[in-house]
């Protein structure tokens, strides 16, 4: 310890100053947990419509009766995951008042990310529990079955998320829910399934559709005059008096209604802003640490996305990237298929066929990550030209830190097919 303190002698501890300031200084944040994405409001608003169009979808609930399953979808930061939320756990009171035999599970299917994960929380929620692994999804699916119908209980599982499932899984476990109830003479089962997916529909197979969608909810996005009472409610209940100016927070509800309209963009941009001032030392939100917080959390949005994909999703990435890297002008969907193939052969895994990775760049243009546009040859056909959609230097960060495709990043490029 004594030879650490003389190594330390005379040299500045980096972190000295770093938290004299933090203890010291004012900050512009009253309750910062408010502005946090997984803090749900007691108000809600511009979506009390929803809430009462849920609530009357689930309460019959209230009198044991199994309720119309129903779908919600709309884009991100709608509004959907806290509606549904707020309704469960209102509904959940007051069956806990009446002593009913009623349970609400909510499960965020991205986060759960196995049919069997989503499977052993619905068990859990009735009081079966499962082993971590090492039961087939059918077994799990039947001690499910089995004990439902021997409580007696009904339960209403919110499936967040839950396109990302069926992405994942095909929609047979999904199915096999949908049917659950048949030959019950017990407990029952209803599903709130939420997506933030608007195609999310066409890749159900009918039964599953009109099992599913019994009733629909469609979540519209936010206007920036609905933002701004969202953000003005937010910021009273999270920030000091006097720390945030009006026009503060209509540049957070413009930047984020000219994304389409997401609630949960405008409420981080707001939150990330004024850290930005805290670590200033200023009690004052001001439009330049706005700004500022856009772009960080632009970056850290576009990590997120792209580090996440699949490995094959990420690998036809990294073929764009070398492509574009090396200069290539005309990238074309066979050009991309090409490097892909020597990728694959690099990272020794088996490549997927060409359609399937013409799907790949469809799902990632839509992500808004490349452009691709199909341009014709006349008789010769029709292909797809690609070009990158975020800075080069952005994606080359994302590939740097990816364990799996970092070693892949050299492989060369035969310029000749651009």
């Amino acid at each position: 310890m004594e030879k650490f303190q003389l190594k330390l002698r005379g040299r500045e501890d980096p972190l000295d100053e770093l938290i004299k300031r933090t203890l010291s200084s004012n900050s512009p944040f009253k309750n910062r947990d408010v502005l946090r994405s997984d803090y749900i409001p007691e108000n809600l608003p511009h979506r009390w419509e929803h809430v009462r169009r849920l609530g009357e979808i689930v309460s019959p609930s209230l009198k044991t009766i199994r309720p119309s399953n129903v779908f919600i979808y709309g884009k991100t930061g709608t509004g959907k995951t806290a509606v549904a939320k707020h309704v469960l756990k209102r509904f959940s009171q007051e069956a806990g008042r009446q002593g009913l035999r009623l349970n609400f599970v909510y499960i965020n299917c991205r986060i759960s990310g196995t049919e069997y994960k989503v499977m052993s929380e619905l068990c859990t929620s009735i009081g079966v529990k499962v082993p971590f692994t090492g039961l087939s999804k059918a077994e799990v699916l039947s001690r499910f079955r089995n004990a439902l119908y021997k409580s007696g209980s009904l339960v209403i599982a919110c499936l967040d998320e839950i396109d990302h499932l069926v992405k994942t899984s095909g929609d047979e476990f999904l199915y096999a829910l949908t049917r659950i109830n048949e030959g019950s003479e017990g407990g029952q089962l209803a599903i709130i399934g939420i997506s933030n997916d608007l195609t999310f529909k066409e890749m159900l197979d009918p039964r599953v559709l009109s099992s599913l969608s019994e009733e629909e909810i469609v979540f519209h996005p936010y206007t920036a005059v609905e933002l701004v009472d969202i953000l003005s409610e937010r910021a009273s209940m999270a920030l000091n008096e006097g720390s945030i100016t009006e026009g503060v927070i209509q540049l957070c509800a413009a930047l984020a209604a000219a994304e389409h309209g997401d609630a949960r963009r405008a409420i981080d941009l707001l939150r990330v802003a004024a850290e930005l001032a805290e670590r200033e030392g200023s009690t004052k939100v001001e439009e330049k640490h706005v700004r500022e917080a856009y772009g960080v959390i632009e970056q850290g949005r576009v990590y997120e996305a792209l580090s996440t994909l699949p490995l094959h999703g990420r690998a036809i990435l990294l073929t764009v990237y070398q492509c574009v890297r090396a200069g290539i002008q005309k990238i074309t969907t066979g050009t991309v298929y090409n490097q892909y193939r020597r990728v694959c052969e690099h990272l020794g895994v088996e490549p997927l066929t060409d359609r399937r990775v013409s799907s790949i760049i469809s799902e990632l243009g839509m992500m808004g990550v490349i452009n691709s546009d199909v341009v014709s040859y006349g008789r010769y056909g029709r292909t797809r030209r690609i070009s990158l959609n975020i800075p080069l230097n952005e994606l080359e960060e994302v590939l740097i830190h990816d364990d799996v495709l970092s070693g892949a990043m050299d492989v060369p490029v035969d310029v000749k097919q651009g």
